[in-house]
């Protein structure tokens, strides 16, 4: 774990299901994040993902790359584009700044119309290694 290493990106399918599971699992019950019609009475073209859904994935996309024992410090994100279904966010992140077995990762989420978020997240990992977990052993 050294200042400068970029992490892999990952590829994350915006279905519906993710977006209203997301907003559900979260207790996030406002309409724009199920209700296709409501949204767009709000003047949105479709549902959208809520924040504590991307907030989520976020912290997946760090303890993937540092392994099982990596502990979240410190979760700063913004969101900007939104998430809708039928687009694909793709995360990736570059280590900013390293202090003993604790780090400071800049992380960016674009899909097709932007950046859906950006942010740092501070992450401890005892022994200050990293251990990228493949796609196929993470959950979904």
């Amino acid at each position: 774990m050294t200042a400068g290493d970029e992490l892999p990106p990952l590829e994350i399918p915006i279905t519906r299901t993710l977006v209203v599971a997301g907003a559900i699992a979260s207790r996030d019950y406002q309409d724009v994040h199920h209700d296709a019609e409501s949204a767009r009475q709000k003047g949105s073209p479709d549902i959208f993902m809520n924040i504590l859904t991307t907030n989520g994935l976020v912290g997946r996309y760090i303890t993937d790359h540092f392994g099982p024992t990596a502990e979240l410090r410190r979760v700063a994100i913004r969101l900007g584009a939104p998430n809708y279904p039928g687009d694909t966010m793709v995360l990736t992140g570059r280590v900013e700044e390293v202090d003993g077995d604790t780090a400071t990762v800049r992380v960016v989420g674009a899909n097709g119309i932007g950046k859906h978020v950006t942010g740092t997240v501070t992450v401890t990992v005892p022994g200050g290694a990293a251990v990228t977990v493949t796609p196929s052993e993470s959950p979904a």
